[in-house]
């Protein structure tokens, strides 16, 4: 049997509260975790109207820290950062707001670092192989092409 809680609309209100106060949250992510409680569409345009008006719920502020986030903790380069914005749903506004996030500097100086310790890693004999390796794995990063494939020339000529 199926037992599952049913939330009034207030206890939905304030687990979503929690729920956004723990972390930043985009709007997808909120509408999905209350389609998972069983709400109905319109409690669910509620809640989120809700947490909008008393700021819970701030797409801005959610994708500036998360090109932070994502950038500091695992080196994600700004394709990757677009790609995953997009995916949740970010306005292009939005996105290019939170890019701005990003110090020129401190972007090609943790992407010089990232390649630089790639690079010591990979144990490849063959040196067609071992660019490959170096290039798919910065572009799996999200590293901008140009960027990659002049590096990996830079690196292993």
């Amino acid at each position: 049997m199926n037992t599952y809680k049913i939330y009034t609309l207030d206890e939905a209100k304030r687990a979503l509260e929690r729920y956004c106060v723990y972390q930043e949250r985009c709007h997808k992510e909120v509408r999905q975790k209350l389609f998972d409680m069983r709400m109905i569409p319109e409690a669910v345009d509620e809640v989120v109207v809700h947490l909008l008006q008393h700021d819970f719920l701030n797409e801005e502020r959610f994708a500036r820290a998360y090109v932070r986030g994502k950038f500091k903790h695992k080196h994600w380069g700004r394709v990757r950062l677009v790609q995953e914005l997009k995916q949740k749903q970010i306005s292009k506004f939005n996105i290019e707001s939170a890019l701005k996030e990003l110090d020129d500097l401190d972007y090609y100086g943790a992407f010089e670092a990232l390649a630089a310790q790639r690079y010591q890693q990979i144990k490849e004999p063959n040196t067609y192989k071992k660019r490959k390796k170096l290039a798919d794995y910065l572009l799996y990063r999200g590293w901008e092409s140009a960027l990659v494939y002049e590096k990996v020339i830079e690196l292993i000529p």
